[in-house]
Protein backbone atom coordinates (compact mmCIF):
# COMPACT_ATOMS: atom_id res chain seq x y z
CA UNK A 1 0.00 0.00 0.00
CA UNK A 2 1.95 2.93 -0.95
CA UNK A 3 0.57 6.48 -0.95
CA UNK A 4 0.67 8.56 -3.73
CA UNK A 5 2.22 11.11 -3.84
CA UNK A 6 3.54 11.04 -0.59
CA UNK A 7 4.98 7.81 -1.59
CA UNK A 8 3.35 6.33 1.63
CA UNK A 9 3.08 3.17 2.28
CA UNK A 10 -0.16 2.77 2.90
CA UNK A 11 -2.29 1.18 0.69
CA UNK A 12 -2.26 6.68 -3.35
CA UNK A 13 -6.35 23.21 -15.44
CA UNK A 14 -4.97 25.51 -16.55
CA UNK A 15 -4.88 23.82 -19.21
CA UNK A 16 -8.87 23.89 -18.86
CA UNK A 17 -9.02 26.13 -21.09
CA UNK A 18 -6.64 24.24 -23.50
CA UNK A 19 -7.37 21.62 -26.34
CA UNK A 20 -6.31 18.48 -25.50
CA UNK A 21 -6.67 18.27 -21.90
CA UNK A 22 -4.88 15.26 -22.50
CA UNK A 23 -2.31 13.77 -19.45
CA UNK A 24 -0.09 13.47 -22.50
CA UNK A 25 -0.33 16.33 -24.85
CA UNK A 26 1.13 19.99 -23.76
CA UNK A 27 1.65 21.40 -26.44
CA UNK A 28 -1.76 22.42 -28.05
CA UNK A 29 -2.74 26.14 -27.59
CA UNK A 30 -6.04 26.80 -26.51
CA UNK A 31 -8.84 28.08 -28.87
CA UNK A 32 -10.96 29.59 -25.92
CA UNK A 33 -9.50 33.30 -25.53
CA UNK A 34 -6.09 31.61 -24.06
CA UNK A 35 -5.42 35.13 -22.73
CA UNK A 36 -6.51 34.81 -19.30
CA UNK A 37 -3.61 32.09 -19.24
CA UNK A 38 -0.39 33.85 -20.89
CA UNK A 39 1.21 33.19 -17.86
CA UNK A 40 0.67 30.09 -16.92
CA UNK A 41 3.16 27.10 -17.78
CA UNK A 42 1.79 23.73 -17.19
CA UNK A 43 1.25 22.13 -20.83
CA UNK A 44 1.74 18.66 -20.74
CA UNK A 45 -0.27 17.62 -18.13
CA UNK A 46 -2.06 14.93 -17.96
CA UNK A 47 -4.59 17.37 -18.63
CA UNK A 48 -5.04 19.89 -20.99
CA UNK A 49 -2.38 22.07 -20.77
CA UNK A 50 -2.67 25.18 -20.80
CA UNK A 51 -0.83 27.33 -23.71
CA UNK A 52 -1.60 31.22 -22.58
CA UNK A 53 -1.25 33.65 -25.38
CA UNK A 54 1.55 35.37 -24.06
CA UNK A 55 3.43 32.47 -22.99
CA UNK A 56 5.80 30.99 -25.04
CA UNK A 57 4.62 27.40 -26.46
CA UNK A 58 7.46 25.74 -25.00
CA UNK A 59 7.17 27.02 -21.67
CA UNK A 60 3.68 25.77 -21.30
CA UNK A 61 4.81 22.47 -22.92
CA UNK A 62 7.61 22.01 -20.56
CA UNK A 63 5.77 21.98 -16.67
CA UNK A 64 5.01 18.21 -17.71
CA UNK A 65 8.19 17.89 -19.58
CA UNK A 66 7.18 16.37 -22.65
CA UNK A 67 8.89 16.96 -25.75
CA UNK A 68 8.53 20.36 -27.54
CA UNK A 69 8.40 19.17 -31.42
CA UNK A 70 4.50 20.79 -32.00
CA UNK A 71 5.48 23.57 -29.62
CA UNK A 72 3.43 26.60 -31.06
CA UNK A 73 5.03 29.56 -32.22
CA UNK A 74 6.36 32.06 -29.52
CA UNK A 75 4.01 35.02 -28.89
CA UNK A 76 5.19 38.54 -28.30
CA UNK A 77 4.10 39.23 -24.65
CA UNK A 78 4.80 36.58 -21.46
CA UNK A 79 4.86 37.32 -18.00
CA UNK A 80 7.74 39.65 -16.82
CA UNK A 81 11.10 37.35 -16.38
CA UNK A 82 13.26 39.11 -13.99
CA UNK A 83 15.33 36.01 -13.65
CA UNK A 84 16.50 36.36 -17.18
CA UNK A 85 19.68 37.36 -18.66
CA UNK A 86 20.49 37.85 -22.84
CA UNK A 87 23.43 35.70 -22.12
CA UNK A 88 21.13 32.62 -21.41
CA UNK A 89 18.79 33.33 -23.97
CA UNK A 90 20.90 33.82 -26.28
CA UNK A 91 21.69 30.22 -25.63
CA UNK A 92 18.30 29.44 -25.69
CA UNK A 93 17.94 28.60 -21.77
CA UNK A 94 15.28 30.15 -19.72
CA UNK A 95 15.36 30.75 -16.19
CA UNK A 96 11.63 31.55 -14.29
CA UNK A 97 9.96 30.71 -11.45
CA UNK A 98 6.39 31.31 -9.64
CA UNK A 99 5.27 32.01 -5.69
CA UNK A 100 2.09 30.75 -4.74
CA UNK A 101 0.54 31.26 -1.45
CA UNK A 102 -2.82 30.62 0.05
CA UNK A 103 -5.28 29.55 2.68
CA UNK A 104 -7.97 27.47 3.80
CA UNK A 105 -10.27 25.46 5.90
CA UNK A 106 -13.07 23.48 6.75
CA UNK A 107 -16.22 23.99 8.59
CA UNK A 108 -15.48 21.38 11.63
CA UNK A 109 -11.91 23.50 12.93
CA UNK A 110 -9.79 20.14 12.76
CA UNK A 111 -6.42 20.88 12.30
CA UNK A 112 -6.35 19.17 9.02
CA UNK A 113 -8.54 19.81 5.91
CA UNK A 114 -9.06 15.80 5.65
CA UNK A 115 -7.94 13.80 3.08
CA UNK A 116 -7.17 17.53 1.25
CA UNK A 117 -3.49 17.18 0.43
CA UNK A 118 -1.61 20.23 -0.82
CA UNK A 119 -3.39 22.86 1.22
CA UNK A 120 -4.21 20.65 3.87
CA UNK A 121 -3.99 23.08 7.19
CA UNK A 122 -7.28 24.84 8.64
CA UNK A 123 -6.75 27.93 8.28
CA UNK A 124 -3.26 28.29 8.94
CA UNK A 125 -1.31 30.22 5.85
CA UNK A 126 0.86 28.40 3.69
CA UNK A 127 3.66 29.29 0.56
CA UNK A 128 3.09 26.35 -1.18
CA UNK A 129 5.51 26.76 -3.42
CA UNK A 130 8.34 28.71 -4.30
CA UNK A 131 9.25 27.25 -7.71
CA UNK A 132 12.46 27.88 -9.81
CA UNK A 133 12.92 26.94 -13.33
CA UNK A 134 15.80 26.43 -15.59
CA UNK A 135 15.50 24.81 -18.88
CA UNK A 136 16.72 24.57 -22.36
CA UNK A 137 13.80 23.57 -24.38
CA UNK A 138 14.64 21.16 -27.58
CA UNK A 139 14.01 22.76 -31.31
CA UNK A 140 14.16 20.54 -34.36
CA UNK A 141 12.14 22.93 -36.08
CA UNK A 142 15.36 22.45 -38.82
CA UNK A 143 14.59 19.03 -38.67
CA UNK A 144 18.27 18.63 -37.41
CA UNK A 145 19.46 17.24 -33.94
CA UNK A 146 19.04 19.19 -30.85
CA UNK A 147 19.63 18.78 -26.84
CA UNK A 148 17.62 19.82 -24.31
CA UNK A 149 17.53 19.78 -20.44
CA UNK A 150 15.56 20.85 -17.37
CA UNK A 151 15.81 21.74 -13.74
CA UNK A 152 12.86 22.08 -10.93
CA UNK A 153 13.13 23.08 -7.90
CA UNK A 154 10.35 23.39 -5.43
CA UNK A 155 10.58 24.91 -1.88
CA UNK A 156 7.26 25.11 0.05
CA UNK A 157 4.50 23.42 1.96
CA UNK A 158 4.07 21.24 -1.28
CA UNK A 159 7.36 19.59 -1.45
CA UNK A 160 6.39 16.42 0.51
CA UNK A 161 3.82 15.46 -2.09
CA UNK A 162 6.33 15.15 -4.98
CA UNK A 163 9.67 13.91 -3.22
CA UNK A 164 11.35 10.57 -4.99
CA UNK A 165 12.78 7.69 -2.64
CA UNK A 166 16.38 7.81 -2.76
CA UNK A 167 16.60 11.23 -3.49
CA UNK A 168 14.65 13.84 -2.19
CA UNK A 169 13.00 11.13 0.26
CA UNK A 170 14.25 8.43 2.28
CA UNK A 171 13.39 4.46 1.30
CA UNK A 172 12.09 2.41 3.73
CA UNK A 173 14.93 0.99 6.27
CA UNK A 174 15.33 4.80 7.37
CA UNK A 175 11.49 5.17 8.05
CA UNK A 176 7.97 3.03 8.71
CA UNK A 177 6.44 5.07 5.89
CA UNK A 178 8.28 5.25 2.67
CA UNK A 179 8.58 8.59 0.82
CA UNK A 180 9.08 10.56 4.01
CA UNK A 181 11.04 13.77 2.98
CA UNK A 182 14.77 14.08 3.16
CA UNK A 183 14.96 17.61 3.15
CA UNK A 184 12.74 19.17 5.45
CA UNK A 185 13.64 22.61 6.91
CA UNK A 186 10.63 22.02 9.51
CA UNK A 187 7.48 20.06 9.67
CA UNK A 188 5.32 21.70 6.82
CA UNK A 189 8.32 22.95 4.92
CA UNK A 190 10.67 21.50 2.69
CA UNK A 191 12.66 21.06 -0.66
CA UNK A 192 11.95 19.09 -3.43
CA UNK A 193 13.86 18.06 -6.70
CA UNK A 194 10.66 16.79 -9.30
CA UNK A 195 12.65 17.24 -12.34
CA UNK A 196 16.25 16.51 -13.51
CA UNK A 197 16.67 15.63 -16.63
CA UNK A 198 18.29 16.12 -20.41
CA UNK A 199 16.40 15.68 -23.63
CA UNK A 200 18.41 14.72 -27.08
CA UNK A 201 15.68 15.11 -30.31
CA UNK A 202 16.09 14.90 -34.23
CA UNK A 203 12.99 15.96 -36.59
CA UNK A 204 10.20 14.04 -34.88
CA UNK A 205 11.23 12.19 -32.24
CA UNK A 206 12.93 13.08 -29.16
CA UNK A 207 14.17 11.20 -26.13
CA UNK A 208 14.31 12.65 -21.80
CA UNK A 209 16.10 10.80 -19.75
CA UNK A 210 16.41 11.55 -16.10
CA UNK A 211 13.78 11.91 -13.50
CA UNK A 212 10.70 13.91 -14.53
CA UNK A 213 7.28 14.53 -14.12
CA UNK A 214 4.44 11.86 -14.85
CA UNK A 215 2.65 11.91 -18.33
CA UNK A 216 -0.79 10.10 -16.71
CA UNK A 217 -3.40 12.29 -15.81
CA UNK A 218 -4.75 15.64 -15.80
CA UNK A 219 -3.66 17.54 -12.58
CA UNK A 220 -0.20 18.48 -12.15
CA UNK A 221 2.08 19.86 -9.09
CA UNK A 222 3.38 23.05 -10.26
CA UNK A 223 0.73 25.86 -9.30
CA UNK A 224 0.50 27.75 -12.35
CA UNK A 225 -0.52 24.13 -14.44
CA UNK A 226 -3.94 24.17 -12.45
CA UNK A 227 -6.87 25.43 -12.40
CA UNK A 228 -7.91 24.66 -8.93
CA UNK A 229 -6.26 25.57 -6.12
CA UNK A 230 -7.15 22.29 -4.45
CA UNK A 231 -6.62 18.29 -6.22
CA UNK A 232 -8.76 15.74 -6.74
CA UNK A 233 -8.40 12.55 -5.15
CA UNK A 234 -7.70 10.79 -8.19
CA UNK A 235 -4.41 13.08 -8.58
CA UNK A 236 -3.58 12.70 -4.85
CA UNK A 237 -4.01 8.84 -4.30
CA UNK A 238 -4.62 7.09 -7.15
CA UNK A 239 -1.60 7.97 -10.20
CA UNK A 240 1.95 8.89 -9.44
CA UNK A 241 4.02 12.28 -9.01
CA UNK A 242 7.41 11.66 -10.82
CA UNK A 243 9.22 9.23 -12.51
CA UNK A 244 12.65 8.47 -13.32
CA UNK A 245 14.37 6.57 -16.50
CA UNK A 246 13.81 7.42 -20.13
CA UNK A 247 10.85 8.45 -22.16
CA UNK A 248 10.54 8.55 -26.02
CA UNK A 249 8.17 10.36 -27.99
CA UNK A 250 7.46 10.29 -31.88
CA UNK A 251 5.11 12.68 -32.92
CA UNK A 252 4.23 11.76 -36.97
CA UNK A 253 1.51 14.41 -37.87
CA UNK A 254 -0.09 16.74 -36.30
CA UNK A 255 -2.84 14.80 -35.07
CA UNK A 256 -1.22 11.80 -33.24
CA UNK A 257 1.54 11.77 -30.45
CA UNK A 258 3.37 8.21 -29.02
CA UNK A 259 5.05 8.38 -25.54
CA UNK A 260 7.02 5.40 -24.56
CA UNK A 261 9.50 4.29 -22.16
CA UNK A 262 11.44 2.47 -19.01
CA UNK A 263 11.50 3.57 -15.44
CA UNK A 264 12.30 2.92 -12.15
CA UNK A 265 8.03 3.21 -11.28
CA UNK A 266 6.19 5.41 -9.05
CA UNK A 267 8.15 8.21 -7.22
CA UNK A 268 11.30 6.33 -6.79
CA UNK A 269 14.66 7.51 -7.76
CA UNK A 270 16.67 4.13 -6.71
CA UNK A 271 16.22 0.96 -8.16
CA UNK A 272 15.71 -2.18 -5.27
CA UNK A 273 12.34 -2.54 -3.97
CA UNK A 274 12.59 -2.32 -0.12
CA UNK A 275 10.16 -2.95 2.78
CA UNK A 276 10.24 -3.03 6.59
CA UNK A 277 11.31 -6.67 7.74
CA UNK A 278 12.09 -8.77 4.81
CA UNK A 279 9.97 -9.58 1.37
CA UNK A 280 7.37 -12.42 1.92
CA UNK A 281 6.90 -13.45 -1.77
CA UNK A 282 10.93 -13.81 -3.01
CA UNK A 283 9.83 -15.97 -5.95
CA UNK A 284 7.29 -13.64 -7.73
CA UNK A 285 8.70 -12.68 -10.99
CA UNK A 286 10.88 -9.39 -10.92
CA UNK A 287 10.66 -8.95 -6.89
CA UNK A 288 13.92 -6.88 -6.87
CA UNK A 289 13.28 -4.72 -9.53
CA UNK A 290 11.30 -1.79 -10.06
CA UNK A 291 11.45 -1.43 -13.76
CA UNK A 292 8.33 -0.29 -15.20
CA UNK A 293 6.80 0.66 -18.66
CA UNK A 294 5.42 4.21 -19.14
CA UNK A 295 3.31 4.86 -22.02
CA UNK A 296 0.79 6.31 -23.83
CA UNK A 297 -1.17 7.92 -27.36
CA UNK A 298 -2.44 11.20 -27.83
CA UNK A 299 -5.08 11.90 -30.19
CA UNK A 300 -6.35 15.26 -32.07
CA UNK A 301 -8.78 16.38 -34.46
CA UNK A 302 -7.72 18.94 -37.33
CA UNK A 303 -8.48 22.24 -35.60
CA UNK A 304 -7.13 20.77 -31.91
CA UNK A 305 -10.60 21.49 -30.18
CA UNK A 306 -10.55 17.58 -29.08
CA UNK A 307 -7.91 15.49 -27.66
CA UNK A 308 -7.77 12.20 -26.37
CA UNK A 309 -4.87 10.94 -24.79
CA UNK A 310 -4.13 6.97 -23.10
CA UNK A 311 -1.44 6.38 -20.79
CA UNK A 312 -0.13 3.98 -18.50
CA UNK A 313 2.69 2.71 -16.33
CA UNK A 314 3.09 -0.86 -15.22
CA UNK A 315 6.00 -2.34 -13.04
CA UNK A 316 6.69 -3.80 -9.61
CA UNK A 317 6.45 -1.90 -6.52
CA UNK A 318 5.96 -2.46 -2.41
CA UNK A 319 2.46 -3.70 -2.03
CA UNK A 320 1.06 -4.82 1.33
CA UNK A 321 3.68 -4.52 4.31
CA UNK A 322 3.55 -4.61 8.33
CA UNK A 323 6.32 -4.54 10.67
CA UNK A 324 7.86 -7.53 9.91
CA UNK A 325 7.51 -7.84 6.12
CA UNK A 326 6.59 -6.44 3.21
CA UNK A 327 5.51 -7.82 -0.40
CA UNK A 328 5.85 -7.02 -4.51
CA UNK A 329 3.57 -7.06 -6.39
CA UNK A 330 2.68 -6.15 -9.91
CA UNK A 331 1.02 -2.06 -9.65
CA UNK A 332 -0.89 -0.51 -13.02
CA UNK A 333 -2.44 2.97 -13.24
CA UNK A 334 -4.51 3.33 -17.15
CA UNK A 335 -5.83 6.93 -17.56
CA UNK A 336 -8.01 8.34 -20.20
CA UNK A 337 -8.54 12.04 -20.69
CA UNK A 338 -10.62 13.72 -23.06
CA UNK A 339 -11.06 17.05 -23.42
CA UNK A 340 -13.45 19.12 -25.69
CA UNK A 341 -13.62 22.75 -26.46
CA UNK A 342 -17.79 22.94 -27.12
CA UNK A 343 -17.64 26.75 -27.70
CA UNK A 344 -15.42 29.91 -27.79
CA UNK A 345 -16.74 30.27 -24.06
CA UNK A 346 -16.83 26.90 -22.82
CA UNK A 347 -14.67 23.44 -22.32
CA UNK A 348 -15.44 20.05 -20.78
CA UNK A 349 -12.59 17.38 -19.86
CA UNK A 350 -13.48 14.40 -18.74
CA UNK A 351 -10.57 11.81 -16.64
CA UNK A 352 -11.24 8.01 -16.12
CA UNK A 353 -8.32 6.03 -13.96
CA UNK A 354 -8.15 2.23 -13.06
CA UNK A 355 -5.18 1.00 -10.90
CA UNK A 356 -4.86 -1.79 -9.32
CA UNK A 357 -1.69 -3.23 -7.00
CA UNK A 358 -1.01 -7.13 -6.56
CA UNK A 359 0.12 -8.11 -3.25
CA UNK A 360 -1.37 -5.27 -2.40
CA UNK A 361 -3.19 -5.71 1.11
CA UNK A 362 -1.31 -6.74 4.15
CA UNK A 363 -2.76 -7.95 7.65
CA UNK A 364 -1.38 -5.52 10.82
CA UNK A 365 -0.81 -2.55 8.72
CA UNK A 366 -3.51 -1.13 10.94
CA UNK A 367 -4.48 0.37 7.65
CA UNK A 368 -6.64 -2.10 6.86
CA UNK A 369 -10.60 -3.30 7.24
CA UNK A 370 -11.03 -6.53 5.96
CA UNK A 371 -8.02 -8.65 7.41
CA UNK A 372 -6.66 -9.67 3.62
CA UNK A 373 -3.09 -10.47 3.26
CA UNK A 374 -1.28 -10.22 0.11
CA UNK A 375 -3.89 -9.83 -2.08
CA UNK A 376 -5.43 -7.59 -4.84
CA UNK A 377 -5.64 -3.92 -4.28
CA UNK A 378 -7.63 -1.69 -6.46
CA UNK A 379 -9.04 1.69 -6.65
CA UNK A 380 -10.63 3.59 -9.82
CA UNK A 381 -12.24 7.14 -10.75
CA UNK A 382 -14.51 9.60 -12.72
CA UNK A 383 -13.15 13.30 -12.88
CA UNK A 384 -15.69 15.80 -15.18
CA UNK A 385 -14.25 19.46 -15.02
CA UNK A 386 -16.35 22.64 -17.09
CA UNK A 387 -14.64 26.06 -18.10
CA UNK A 388 -16.82 29.11 -18.77
CA UNK A 389 -14.28 32.12 -20.51
CA UNK A 390 -16.20 35.25 -18.75
CA UNK A 391 -13.91 37.51 -20.02
CA UNK A 392 -10.12 38.32 -20.98
CA UNK A 393 -9.13 38.33 -17.19
CA UNK A 394 -11.76 35.95 -15.60
CA UNK A 395 -12.83 32.28 -16.12
CA UNK A 396 -15.07 30.03 -13.75
CA UNK A 397 -15.10 26.25 -13.39
CA UNK A 398 -16.21 23.22 -11.54
CA UNK A 399 -15.40 19.79 -10.65
CA UNK A 400 -17.05 17.04 -10.10
CA UNK A 401 -15.24 13.73 -8.69
CA UNK A 402 -16.27 10.09 -7.75
CA UNK A 403 -13.14 8.28 -6.37
CA UNK A 404 -13.32 4.46 -4.87
CA UNK A 405 -10.60 3.12 -2.67
CA UNK A 406 -12.06 -0.32 -3.26
CA UNK A 407 -9.92 -1.95 -0.57
CA UNK A 408 -8.60 1.10 1.80
CA UNK A 409 -5.17 0.94 0.86
CA UNK A 410 -5.27 4.90 -0.99
CA UNK A 411 -6.52 7.29 1.13
CA UNK A 412 -5.22 8.68 4.17
CA UNK A 413 -5.85 11.46 6.40
CA UNK A 414 -3.90 13.71 7.25
CA UNK A 415 -1.35 12.79 5.27
CA UNK A 416 0.85 15.34 6.28
CA UNK A 417 1.48 14.04 9.84
CA UNK A 418 1.94 10.21 8.50
CA UNK A 419 4.73 11.65 6.66
CA UNK A 420 6.73 12.59 9.78
CA UNK A 421 8.79 9.81 11.40
CA UNK A 422 7.21 9.29 14.71
CA UNK A 423 3.31 11.04 14.08
CA UNK A 424 0.50 8.17 15.12
CA UNK A 425 -2.05 11.10 14.70
CA UNK A 426 -3.88 10.04 11.36
CA UNK A 427 -6.15 7.25 10.29
CA UNK A 428 -6.50 5.68 6.90
CA UNK A 429 -7.80 2.62 5.50
CA UNK A 430 -11.08 4.48 3.97
CA UNK A 431 -12.56 1.62 1.99
CA UNK A 432 -14.97 3.15 0.42
CA UNK A 433 -16.71 5.85 -2.01
CA UNK A 434 -15.35 9.53 -1.77
CA UNK A 435 -17.10 12.04 -3.76
CA UNK A 436 -15.99 15.91 -4.26
CA UNK A 437 -17.64 19.31 -5.79
CA UNK A 438 -15.74 22.35 -6.27
CA UNK A 439 -15.98 25.90 -8.04
CA UNK A 440 -13.73 28.40 -8.45
CA UNK A 441 -12.95 31.17 -10.53
CA UNK A 442 -9.56 32.36 -11.88
CA UNK A 443 -8.75 36.07 -12.24
CA UNK A 444 -6.04 37.89 -13.51
CA UNK A 445 -5.58 41.14 -13.55
CA UNK A 446 -1.91 41.13 -15.26
CA UNK A 447 0.91 38.93 -16.72
CA UNK A 448 2.15 37.85 -13.68
CA UNK A 449 -0.41 37.53 -11.34
CA UNK A 450 -3.31 35.24 -10.61
CA UNK A 451 -5.78 34.66 -8.23
CA UNK A 452 -8.08 31.14 -7.25
CA UNK A 453 -10.67 31.68 -5.12
CA UNK A 454 -12.33 28.41 -4.02
CA UNK A 455 -15.23 26.45 -2.77
CA UNK A 456 -15.89 22.74 -2.23
CA UNK A 457 -17.97 20.23 -0.86
CA UNK A 458 -16.73 16.19 0.11
CA UNK A 459 -18.04 13.24 1.40
CA UNK A 460 -17.20 9.65 2.08
CA UNK A 461 -19.60 6.95 2.04
CA UNK A 462 -17.85 4.09 3.73
CA UNK A 463 -18.55 0.17 2.55
CA UNK A 464 -18.63 -1.18 6.31
CA UNK A 465 -20.52 1.00 8.68
CA UNK A 466 -19.12 2.22 11.86
CA UNK A 467 -15.47 2.40 9.77
CA UNK A 468 -13.12 5.53 10.10
CA UNK A 469 -14.21 8.29 8.46
CA UNK A 470 -11.99 11.46 6.98
CA UNK A 471 -13.43 14.85 8.35
CA UNK A 472 -14.09 16.26 11.48
CA UNK A 473 -12.05 16.29 14.26
CA UNK A 474 -11.18 14.24 17.52
CA UNK A 475 -14.73 12.00 17.29
CA UNK A 476 -14.26 8.40 16.79
CA UNK A 477 -10.91 8.60 15.45
CA UNK A 478 -8.21 6.64 17.65
CA UNK A 479 -5.62 9.26 17.43
CA UNK A 480 -7.88 12.46 17.84
CA UNK A 481 -6.48 13.89 14.57
CA UNK A 482 -9.56 13.58 12.55
CA UNK A 483 -12.58 11.63 12.10
CA UNK A 484 -16.25 11.16 13.14
CA UNK A 485 -17.18 12.92 10.24
CA UNK A 486 -18.81 11.82 6.46
CA UNK A 487 -18.74 15.35 4.69
CA UNK A 488 -16.98 18.57 5.01
CA UNK A 489 -17.08 21.72 3.54
CA UNK A 490 -13.98 23.69 2.45
CA UNK A 491 -13.18 27.01 1.50
CA UNK A 492 -9.88 28.36 0.23
CA UNK A 493 -8.27 30.91 -2.24
CA UNK A 494 -4.80 31.60 -3.39
CA UNK A 495 -2.41 34.21 -5.57
CA UNK A 496 0.16 32.90 -7.80
CA UNK A 497 2.87 35.95 -8.63
CA UNK A 498 5.29 34.69 -11.91
CA UNK A 499 9.14 36.19 -11.79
Amino acid sequence: MHFRRLNLPLSIAVGLLTTSGIAADPTIPSRIDPSIYDSFAQAETGGTPPVMADVPQEDAYQMRALPPQEAAEEVEEGPNRWLETEFLKSRGISTYGWLDVGIGGNNWGSTFNGPITFNDRNWQGQMNQLYLVNEKVLDTEDGGWDWGGRVDLLYGTDSIYTTARGLDAYLFPQFAASGVSAWQSSKDYGLALPQLYGELARDNVAVKFGHFYTIIGYEVVPAIGNFFYTHAYTMQYGEPFTHTGVLGTWTPNDQLVVYGGVTNGWDNWSDPLTGPGTLSNPGYPGSNSNAAFLGGITFKNSDATQSLTFATSSGNEVGGYNASSYAVGNRTVLSTVYSNQLSEKLTYVFQNDNGWQFNGLANGTGFQTNGQTNDLAQWYGVNQYMFWNFSETLVGGARLEWFRDNNGTRVLAPLRNAAQAGNSNYTGGYQGNFWEMSWGLNYKPNRNWMIRPELRYDWFSPDVAGSNLPFGSGIGAASGANGGQSGQFYGGCDLIFQF
